[in-house]
């Protein structure tokens, strides 16, 4: 049984490697970004949704408040007249649209805040579509020549073993710039 699972594994990972190297990376890329312009261009479509509603309900809540103040001096004439049935009535009402007005404060807030939210989530996503497109732009400006030798992970793998920091490294930038910082 062990046999069959080392040999089933080994198929797979000769298997994975064959598709690694029928991918093309650059193609790959080029499709990542198409799909994250796609969701930016989605995203911006609901913010602009969002915001449309955030506009309507600013409106109602005016027309709102503007019918409260209406009503209060409905009320002081009702009262002045000494007509308790048609005050009643009007109180009625004022009590409706102070729910009303209730409820769709507590919309505008929730609606607010969520559009915020994703606005601050568009803004980032745009930072790294914006990434990611640098770094499409530098892989499709590779020469030819770099592309038919050595397998173009193995750059970036070469790469970012360069750019991997260790420990002592920080641990010695940490002690020059608290020596800089208590020498000011």
């Amino acid at each position: 049984m062990a046999l069959i699972n080392r040999i089933s594994r080994l198929v797979k990972a000769d298997f994975h490697a064959v598709l690694d190297q029928i991918e093309e990376p650059g193609q790959l890329l080029k499709q990542a970004i198409r799909e994250m312009e796609d969701d930016l261009a989605e995203a911006e479509q609901r913010i602009i949704l969002c915001a449309q509603d955030q506009e309507s309900l600013a409106v109602r809540r005016s027309e709102l408040d503007a019918t409260i103040v209406e009503i209060d001096s409905q009320l002081d004439l009702c009262f002045e007249s000494e007509k308790e049935d048609l005050a009643k009535s009007l109180i009625r009402k004022k009590l409706e649209a102070e729910r009303l007005l209730k409820r769709l404060s507590s919309s505008f807030a929730a609606n607010g805040k969520y559009l915020e939210e994703q606005r601050a989530t568009l803004d980032d996503n745009r930072a790294t579509l914006q990434s990611l497109q640098q770094k499409a732009e530098l892989f499709a400006q590779r020469e030819p020549s770099q592309r038919a030798g050595a397998s173009e992970f193995d750059d970036i793998a070469c790469m970012a073993r360069e750019m991997n920091v260790g420990e002592d490294e920080v641990e010695i930038a940490f002690l020059r710039e608290k020596n800089a910082r208590s020498a000011s």
